[in-house]
């Protein structure tokens, strides 16, 4: 699987693997995630935060090769500006479940999300798991209709939110 160039009026940003020299740009895009939309992921930016650097280092390794689990970014050279995460799930051999979507607020609608789940897509096919599955928190419409536009179907299924118990979440489909 190769990179992607992805140029928009935005700017220019490589689509690619994280690699383990990444650790320090990906921390500081994870704590920007956390604290730009909160509701979509699994940790506060507290708790973010408070996590030493080798534990950031010690996940890039580990997603940055091999075929269970996979994380993506969109690099213009200095500050990552998008990430997507892949994930088998077990019990469902052609499923990847893609998670930790972002792209930074002033790359939105350039184009960025669909290169990132293209390289999501494109991995998930190439470990012989032929379908992509995604959970949007109910009633985030700008999310939902960019995953649309991207192919994904929303399935009917609800979840509850695994940190709010007041939401909850939808899931959507596509093939990889």
């Amino acid at each position: 699987m190769t990179s992607a160039l992805t140029t928009t009026a935005a700017g220019t940003a490589t689509v690619r693997r994280v690699r383990p020299e990444d650790a320090a740009r990906m921390r500081a895009l994870r704590l920007e995630m956390l604290a730009d939309s909160p509701l979509a992921f699994l940790e506060t930016v507290a708790e973010a935060a408070a996590r030493p650097h080798a534990d950031y280092a010690a996940r890039i390794a580990a997603v940055s090769a091999g075929t269970r689990t996979a994380q993506f970014v969109a690099d213009p050279g200095g500050r990552l500006v998008g990430h997507a995460g892949g994930q088998a799930v077990p019990g469902e051999p052609g499923l990847t479940v893609i998670y930790a979507v972002y792209v930074t607020p002033a790359r939105r609608g350039s184009g960025l999300l669909g290169a990132l789940v293209d390289q999501v897509a494109a991995w998930s096919r190439a470990c012989g798991r032929p379908e992509l599955m995604l959970e949007v928190v109910v009633g985030n419409e700008r999310a939902y209709r960019a995953y649309r536009k991207l192919g994904f179907v929303d399935t009917g299924v609800r979840v509850p939110h695994p940190r709010i118990p007041t939401l909850h979440e939808l899931q959507m489909r596509r093939q990889a």
